[in-house]
């Protein structure tokens, strides 16, 4: 295999796999990049057994070839060559020859056939959405993926698809996140899968602000999503997402409107002196005003008033101030919608007049 190509060209696609090799890697190739040359480019495709990466780039090849070589190795070489360099790979008696002016690097290589690929995606359903759609919906839920939960279907971000409506749905069990848009999927039936949280990741990194279309295929046991320069494919976990429907309150009788910059910036404050551990805040409703308050070991305190929308029974109730600050962040209206009922029941927490997004946050004993 033989190509030469300019700094910045190379550098793009390493960048945009990287992100899935594993730095400790149970078998040596998935350490590594596979390169696949023809003459009308060169293929670069990651994996870690889970979630592949595969992107294709237009490159002047002289010998086409297929080999594996470490990905940090030839990314960190790249990063560090100036930036108008051409860069030429030649690879020969299981090394790869890589130059650029006075610059030499032999780097080890494995074969290509070393590399695993990924199982053909069967029976797929398929259909086709924006790409700025699927980066919101990712977006607006991701933080709410648990982490390492032994109930590994938590895991991961529920896709649900069907009857004209796109859905993602994360939880970690202490609250949820709920975003969801108009699709024409194609399904009558609702379907519900799964992606493992590392999967979700690397797809909201690669992800961009774009009405260009991308291609979702879903499988028995994998999702690939196809993009205009990258191509996604991630293992589905086998499991059960819970009923979220049953989470989502429906007997909330106080309704709190309140500008929500204002109180993002509050409950941000406060938050300084929360207990570090639990981060657990009060809030206060009464009659047109909301306190929030804070203290922590140190018998440090915390208090912030603001006016609200809210006329009803005064209420007291705690809660986690970072789950309530996460679901602040990820709503964009300038005002937000609170919604209660006792001090021992979760909140809802949405855009008045839209329910495309909705948050739910259980109450904490303080």
């Amino acid at each position: 295999m033989k190509l030469s190509i300019q700094r910045e060209e190379l550098l793009t696609p390493l960048q945009q796999v990287i992100g899935v090799v594993e730095r400790r890697q149970t078998l040596p190739v998935l350490g590594n990049i596979l390169l696949d040359a023809d003459e009308k480019g060169i293929t670069f495709t990651a994996t870690d057994l889970e979630v592949e990466l595969q992107t294709r780039i237009a490159a002047k090849v002289e010998t086409s070839g297929r080999i594996t070589i470490p990905a940090r190795k030839i990314l960190d070489i790249c990063r560090t060559l100036p930036e108008t360099a051409t860069i030429e790979i030649t690879v020969s008696k299981e090394r790869a020859r890589i130059q650029s002016g006075k610059s030499r690097f032999q780097l080890s290589t494995l074969p290509a056939s070393d590399f695993p690929a990924v199982e053909k995606i069967s029976q797929a359903k398929e259909f086709s959405v924006s790409q700025a759609t699927l980066k919101t919906l990712i977006d607006r839920t991701i933080f709410a993926m648990a982490q390492q939960d032994v109930r590994y279907y938590l895991n991961g971000l529920m896709l649900e698809t069907g009857k004209s409506v796109l859905r993602a749905v994360a939880t970690d069990g202490h609250r949820l996140a709920l975003c969801e848009f108009e699709s024409e999927t194609g399904e009558s039936e609702e379907q519900q899968i799964i992606i493992p949280r590392k999967g979700v990741q690397e797809l909201h990194r690669l992800l961009v602000e774009s009405d260009d279309p991308v291609n979702i295929e879903i499988g028995s046991n994998h999702i690939r999503v196809t993009t205009p320069v990258i191509r996604f494919t991630s293992k589905l976990i086998d499991g059960r997402f819970p009923d979220y429907q049953r989470v989502i309150p429906k007997d909330g009788d106080k309704r709190v409107l309140a500008d929500r910059e204002k109180m993002r910036q509050a409950l941000l404050r406060t938050s300084i002196l929360s207990n570090e551990k639990y981060r657990g805040i009060r809030l206060g409703i009464s009659n047109k005003l909301l306190k929030i308050q804070a203290h922590n070991p140190e018998q440090e305190e915390a208090e912030e008033e603001f006016e609200i929308d809210y006329n009803g029974e005064s209420l007291e109730i705690g809660f986690n101030v970072t789950y309530l600050l996460d679901a602040l962040s990820a709503l964009s209206g300038d005002h937000v919608e609170v919604v209660l009922h006792d001090a021992n029941s979760s909140c809802l927490i949405e855009e008045p007049g839209s329910n495309q997004c909705r948050y739910v946050v259980m109450p904490m004993r303080l």
